[in-house]
């Protein structure tokens, strides 16, 4: 029997259990507001910090600028409202459905998406009624169903709204934000963008218009929001993401930090964990980059550096800034220096500093310091309006041109830009004034420091350094940012405190200049060796670092010269060349023999050159011998199974008409000048180009099997010669690949005499050709395929895409560089779904590609499948930055990854370019950087014509004996199995 069962209870229970489901999923939505939106703009710790309550620290302009938006926004909202009607002005609270209202302007309006629940429940109305939803909520219904835990909210500055443009049309909305800075970001535009985003999911109606009034001349800037509409989508699921996890993002400090209230907490956390962001010079992508190498902190940074000689063709060029050096500076809290810095006043020294209002480019005070320590004069030139500012400036030409032989110095960038926009402004120089030459040649010192001094401190600031020079400010809390607060409260109350506190802070800064200034005097004259006193205990020269070469041989350094001595005296060539000779009678014998005059070589046939029939010139037969000569050729002689030397010697009679008084030789004598033959010349270059043997080894081959008495430099001669004598074949290779239906295209690094070159490498599937350029710009390549109508097939360099005509991208780098993704990223399960669908997409292509061929009528199917795939990457929702630039670069080339679906013949890789690349890089290291430009570019005449007969199936020995110019013709002239030689080889 069945037990019965109390319906009421149980309908209770269910009703309990789904109001606590309620209650906790209410409990576990995110609410991301404007604020924490453009908090995660500027630092995801700032907006992780705001959400969670974190208290915050005093930060003086932090609080003014909360303050200057407060107040800007009140009287800006008012001001914006004056001139409306009563009737048609709606202020907080609005009514709740705003398409209902009658209002044409409304401020302090509360916006909010739609609940979870209700958004996913209209999902499927909202994909089939696109004409009454904004774009914006469109596409954001299929993430809203990934993740329905968040709201976005914003409270709206101002909102107008525009009335119905014809009937069916429906009235439109145009938000609004006041913003009291006279210069605006792009941040500012992805807030406002952002309120539209949240004011379109609420009045289901596309918002693709805002503004933004700002300054204080109440300027007015549209703003296209719909464009912005996906950067704002990405943000606020990385907001979601975020604030989702339960533990705070990695602390990382930015240049917000000196704006942000948590300034202090943070700053002091960065210290304690020794962060790498404390090192204010290393970008986001230089961090990560070390911290894939298992470096997370400065002091573990510091051990990686390693002293290098500087070699000599750098010596000209700006040196690399290092930042291990200066994390092992801060480590050591020594000042390092690399090499010595070339600074040096000859005159009369004038410190600058300049303070100014940056959002209104208004400078208002310049600090003047004239002389060193106690001796110096201090100006200080105060602005009190903008009318005022070309006051001040000719003071200060008044006051550089007093001084005799001034040298103007300043540190940083800001100095720069002022006397570069007052002369623009206000102008006022003279070109032969003692002001003019002096701001013309003004010294920066931060261009001095920049990658040659590294003081121990996290930034290169003017304030950190003179403070470990041992200068302090009068007031130790100011700051660049701290001086705005102080010049505006000075512009409301016009209290002489606040403007004295600005003229001290800026007579500091001067005085720190020089401080600084004497510090790198004095690390300039200081001695080259071992340090002395006081720079031995500050100052390190990395030049006196000893490098460490584990796996090589270690030169000794010994205390004493003798020591030096006789340890070179055991040296393997000394002792044998010069103490065991005197001892040793084989050793003696065998030096004797090698010193001894080189054998003379017997002919192997002599020949005796008949005498012409007339003379050349005047066809007379009037003429008579006039000397006897002779002349041996150096020659190779092919047999079968091998080669033999051949030296032919020739006698002949040297003529003179009697007619025409000419002195001529037989027609059979015309060899030249050289002394070897064309089948030594062609083994040569066979065993440098195809071999890859260097020439200084081929000689010495030739010479020990055979006999010669050859040198490196007749090899060079050999090459030289025969790259002059194939340089049209070498051109008509390039004309031909240049105006062909497919090339492939790539290029390789190569040292030239000290000096950074480029090869390009055009190759289709027959022919190849190599180009030098100096550069690796694309301008070059350009010029040559301008009338180019074929198929590029390229790797993913950016200068190929300037050329204009239809191009393959290489799917192997893209396979690849995939690859390298997963392998550092093995957990990111976006990247690996993009990673899936494109595996499944290429897959069944090359499956194709096997069986058919390329041919376009097999591949032509796979479009359709491209299509899916790529509005299926359109719909995935991304996170995380790695799969989001996997999208944009599949996105961004889907025009090019995909052309060999749609030609006959063109493959899906650059593997024919690459296949050349390994040419020349095995070429390449024979080389080894000791070539010339003319010396390269006869290597690559010749190395095109190699590649091309092995891509053609010919052997480049038998063409270069053949004589002949034309590769095409000699491989058509070929017959029987010696035909394809080489390309298996």
């Amino acid at each position: 029997m069945p037990l019965r069962t109390n319906s009421r209870s149980e309908t209770k229970i269910n009703r309990s259990e789904n109001v606590k489901d309620d209650e906790r999923r209410k409990a576990s939505v995110v609410k991301i507001s404007s604020d924490l939106f453009e908090a995660s703009l500027k630092c995801p710790t700032k907006c992780w910090l705001r959400f969670t309550g974190e208290p915050t620290a005093a930060n003086a302009y932090a609080e003014w600028a909360q303050t200057q938006n407060e107040s800007y926004r009140a009287a800006a909202a008012k001001r914006f409202i004056a001139d409306e009607p009563a009737n048609e002005c709606a202020v907080a609270p609005v009514v709740e459905n705003p398409k209902a209202g009658r209002w044409r302007v409304a401020v302090d309006v509360l916006a909010q998406t739609p609940e979870p629940e209700a958004r996913s429940n209209r999902c499927s109305a909202a994909q089939t009624s696109t004409s009454e939803i904004s774009p914006n909520l469109t596409s954001s219904t299929t993430n809203d169903q990934a993740r329905p835990n968040w709201i976005s909210e914003s409270r709206l500055h101002a909102v107008e709204r525009l009335p119905s443009e014809g009937r069916g049309k429906p009235a439109q909305f145009v938000p609004i934000h006041f913003i009291f800075r006279n210069k605006l970001t792009k941040d500012d535009k992805l807030v406002l963008a952002f309120d539209a985003f949240v004011f379109s999911e609420m009045v289901r109606r596309p918002v693709s218009l805002g503004k933004i009034i700002h300054g204080d001349d109440h300027l007015t800037l549209k703003v296209k929001t719909s464009s912005l509409a996906g950067e704002v989508r990405k943000g606020i699921e990385k907001v979601f993401a975020l604030l989702s996890c339960p533990s705070p993002p990695d602390l990382v400090l930015n240049r917000h930090c000196a704006e942000c209230e948590f300034q202090s907490r943070c700053r002091k956390i960065a210290v304690e964990k020794d962060e790498l962001s404390l090192l204010a010079g290393m970008s986001v992508k230089e961090r990560q980059k070390v911290r894939s190498k298992g470096i997370f902190t400065v002091t573990q940074l510091s051990y990686t550096f390693r002293p290098r000689r500087r070699p000599k063709r750098r010596r000209d060029k700006l040196e690399k800034y290092h930042h291990s050096l200066k994390a092992l500076a801060i480590r050591e809290k020594k000042i390092h220096i690399v090499g010595r810095p070339e600074f040096k006043i000859e005159g009369t020294p004038v410190y600058l500093d300049v303070e100014g209002l940056p959002d209104r480019d208004f400078y208002y005070l310049i600090g003047v310091r004239i002389g060193n320590t106690d001796s110096a004069v201090q100006h200080s030139l105060w602005a009190d309006t903008i009318e005022d500012e070309g006051k001040i400036w000719r003071e200060f030409l008044a006051i550089l041109d007093a001084v005799q032989k001034p040298v103007l110095i300043h540190y940083g960038s800001y100095e720069t830009t002022f006397l570069k926009e007052m002369q623009e402004r206000h102008g006022g120089l003279l070109d032969d004034s003692v002001a003019a030459k002096a701001i013309g040649s003004a010294t920066n010192l931060v261009s001095i420091m920049f990658s040659k001094i590294y003081f121990p401190t996290f930034s290169n600031g003017l304030k950190e350094n003179a403070r470990h020079l041992g200068f302090d400010w009068s007031v130790a809390s100011a700051s660049g940012t701290q001086t705005i607060v102080w010049r505006e409260t000075w512009s409301n109350r016009r209290e002489p405190s606040e403007r004295q506190k600005l003229i001290s802070y800026n007579a500091d800064d001067c005085a720190a200049l020089e401080v600084v200034t004497r510090g790198i005097l004095g690390l300039h004259s200081a001695p080259s060796g071992p340090q002395h006193g006081a720079v031995e205990r500050d100052v390190v020269d990395t030049a006196t670092l000893k490098g460490e070469h584990p796996y090589g041989f270690k030169r000794n350094t010994f205390f004493f010269p003798e020591l030096d001595a006789i340890n070179k005296a055991a040296y393997w060539d000394y002792q044998r060349d010069r103490v065991f000779v005197k001892s040793n009678a084989g050793l003696r014998r065998r030096s004797s023999r090698a010193s001894s005059p080189k054998q003379v070589l017997a002919p192997n046939k002599t020949i005796e050159c008949p005498r012409p029939r007339n003379c050349p010139k005047c066809t007379s037969a009037n003429f008579f011998k006039h000397t006897t000569y002779t002349k041996t050729l150096f020659d190779l002689k092919f047999m079968r199974h091998g080669i033999k030397r051949w030296i032919t010697r020739y006698r002949f009679h040297r003529y003179q008409c009697q007619t025409c008084r000419t002195v001529f030789q037989p027609e059979e004598t015309c060899w030249g000048k050289g002394k070897f033959g064309s089948e030594i010349m062609a083994y040569a270059l066979y065993l440098n180009i195809e071999l890859r043997v260097p020439q200084v080894h081929v000689a010495s081959n030739l010479n020990r099997l055979l006999g010669f008495h050859l040198d490196a430099a007749m090899i060079g001669s050999f090459k030289a010669g025969a790259a002059e004598n194939y340089k049209g074949a070498y051109n008509s290779l390039v004309n031909r690949l240049c105006s062909g239906r497919l090339l492939h295209a790539d290029e390789t690094k190569i040292n030239v005499k000290d000096n950074d070159g480029f090869v390009w490498v055009l190759a289709n599937m027959e022919e190849v050709a190599y180009v030098y350029s100096e550069t690796r710009e694309g301008s070059l390549l350009q010029t040559m395929l301008k009338d180019f109508t074929g198929v590029l097939v390229t790797d993913f360099y950016a200068a190929y895409d300037a050329i204009q005509c239809p191009q393959q991208k290489c799917l192997i780098h893209l396979i690849r560089d995939l690859n390298d993704d997963l392998l550092k990223c093995p957990y990111d399960e976006e990247l690996k779904r993009i990673a899936q669908e494109f595996t499944a997409l290429l897959k069944p292509m090359v499956e194709t590609i096997s069986r058919y061929g390329l041919k376009s009528r097999f591949l032509r199917k796979h479009l359709a499948a491209v299509n899916r795939f790529y509005r299926e990457i359109a719909a995935m929702p991304q996170q995380s930055e790695i799969a989001m630039k996997l999208k944009d670069r599949l996105e961004k080339n889907r025009d090019k990854l995909f052309t060999f679906l749609s030609f006959d013949g063109v493959p899906w890789n650059n593997n024919n370019a690459e296949h050349a690349v390994k040419g020349f890089a095995a070429l390449r290291q024979i080389i080894g950087g000791v070539t010339t430009d003319k010396g390269l570019r006869d290597y690559l005449i010749l190395l095109s014509l190699c590649e091309t007969c092995k891509y053609m199936g010919v052997d480049f020995l038998d063409f270069l004996r053949s004589g002949k110019k034309d590769i095409h013709a000699f491989a058509e002239s070929r017959q029987g199995p010696r035909r394809g030689l080489g390309y298996n080889r």
